[in-house]
């Protein structure tokens, strides 16, 4: 789980990469606080292979990336 609420891009964008070039995950969860955030690491993760869902959840998101197969 990354979690990169409160951070301004593209912070939270160099996070999840990091995580997902650290570990290759097949999964990996991402919360952010703000829309252009979950508009740019989408961009990176489908860049990277990953699929991306995006939850609502108050005023933050949830972004499952997933590998796909």
């Amino acid at each position: 789980m990354v979690d990169a609420r409160g951070q301004s891009c593209p912070i939270p964008v160099v996070m999840t990469r990091k995580a997902l070039e650290k570990g290759k995950p097949t999964m990996l969860e991402v919360l952010v606080d703000a829309q252009v955030a979950v508009e740019n690491i989408t961009r990176c993760a489908m860049s990277l292979g990953y699929q991306v869902r995006v939850e609502s959840q108050e005023e933050d998101f949830k972004l499952t990336l997933t590998k796909g197969a």
